[in-house]
């Protein structure tokens, strides 16, 4: 490829060479060590393309071999310009082009957000825009690591952020916490006691504050009190003096059971499309567009549709010019029913959702019983799920007091 490229840039000609002896012009050729390629024989004689400053030095072969040397096309970029040399617009356009890329490599044109999901992308396009980091700003006045400093400041939930140029999109990276909160606040100190959230079988057990009420294998209720916060203080004669209070904290796990039911019905409404669209086109340059055509319709039901493409030169150098379509397409409705393997799958896929949103609550599954149940107009999929899971819930401590009594003299 680079050397085609180099051979484009130099000039090459392809020639016909015919004639006494074209066998032994080649040999005078390859003992003088001048490039040839792309040799073909063509009757009685031969065919070959060779670099403009090779044809300048066969002359003599072409002498003394008693051969003639025909050019049949001339290639690359030399031979470009003299055929276009009286079209001076066409060569002030190219360059007009090179010089605009080149400004236009200077801007940011894009901004991209990955791993954002609690923030939609106009928020933190809007922040940014607070900030001065906009698209059609120069790279030079970007400064990635103070938008990272500004968005960890402002959005505590959110706990890596990565800023980078690829071409003339700002990329930036975020990673959020999984767990929802608004702030980080300091460890509460209030007195708290830890209670059962549910029933279920004690299976693990670690108390980093508080005194515990259960042990590893007991049974206990929801409500039940699992970690006091109230501390006794006893004399010498094991008697309760006062009280020292804490705020419980443990890690308390218990194999609990959950009932599932998930109900569907066999008839629904289905969409059915008669084939009536109507389309707008559009042309969008920054904050303009040029559209052609309408969506705007009479349809009893329909659904708009957008479609759009940004321009860009390779892998990331993208263009302030995006192209795309909007449709309306109109529909009504028709009643059908399921079949059976249709409600298996639609009734296993929600299940299976179900399920994963308890591994991201890091509730483990054991097993379950759940089974899919088809009446004359609804199918349910329900049973218990047999978990392992954190049960702890905080409440407020009782605060007791000791009346002391005075011994009369």
């Amino acid at each position: 490829m680079i050397r085609s490229l180099f051979r484009w840039l130099r000039g090459y000609v392809r020639i016909r060479v015919e004639g006494y002896s074209p066998e032994r012009f080649l040999n005078l050729c390859c003992f003088h060590q001048i490039l040839i390629w792309g040799l073909s024989p063509v009757g009685n004689a031969y065919e070959m393309y060779m670099s403009v400053s090779g044809f300048r030095k066969i002359r003599p072969f072409v002498r003394k071999t008693k051969t003639r040397a025909v050019i049949t096309g001339r290639y690359g970029f030399p031979f470009f310009m003299q055929r276009y040399r009286r079209r001076k617009l066409l060569f002030v356009g190219i360059f007009l082009c090179v010089i605009l890329l080149k400004a236009y490599s200077l801007f940011i044109w894009d901004i991209h957000f990955e791993g954002n999901e609690r923030w939609p992308d106009e928020t933190l396009t809007e922040f940014l825009a607070a900030n001065d980091v906009s698209p059609f700003m120069l790279k030079s006045r970007v400064d990635c690591s103070g938008i990272v400093k500004a968005i960890r400041k402002e959005y505590n939930d959110i706990v890596w952020v990565s800023a980078s140029i690829d071409g003339s999109r700002l990329k930036i990276q975020i990673k959020e916490n999984e767990d929802t909160f608004t702030e980080e606040t300091a460890k509460d100190d209030a007195p708290a006691d830890l209670i059962a959230g549910t029933d279920g079988v004690i299976t693990k057990l670690v108390t980093r504050a508080g005194v515990p009420q259960v042990h590893v294998g007991d049974t206990v209720k929801a409500g039940d009190l699992l970690v006091s916060g109230r501390i006794d203080v006893l004399d010498d004669s094991g008697e309760v003096v006062g009280y020292q209070y804490q705020h419980s904290d443990a890690d308390i796990y218990a194999d609990t059971e959950m009932e599932y039911s998930d109900t569907m019905p066999l008839i629904y409404q289905a969409k059915i499309y008669d084939g009536k669209r109507r389309y707008r086109f559009y042309i969008k340059f920054s904050d303009w567009k040029i559209s052609l055509g309408t969506v705007k319709n009479s349809y009893e039901h329909s659904d708009l549709t957008t479609w759009e493409r940004q321009l860009r030169l390779g892998e990331n150098f993208y263009l302030p010019l995006s192209f795309g379509y909007e449709s309306a397409g109109s529909y009504s409705f028709e009643e059908k029913s399921y079949t059976e393997e249709e409600i298996q799958r639609e009734l296993t896929r929600r299940f299976e959702k179900f399920c994963k949103e308890l591994e991201e609550k890091n509730i483990q599954i054991r097993e379950n019983s759940v089974k899919i149940h088809i009446d004359a107009d609804s199918a349910d999929a329900s049973g218990i799920l047999y978990l392992n899971q954190r049960i702890t819930e905080e409440t407020d401590t009782e605060i007791l007091t000791i009346e002391r009594k005075e011994e009369l003299k």
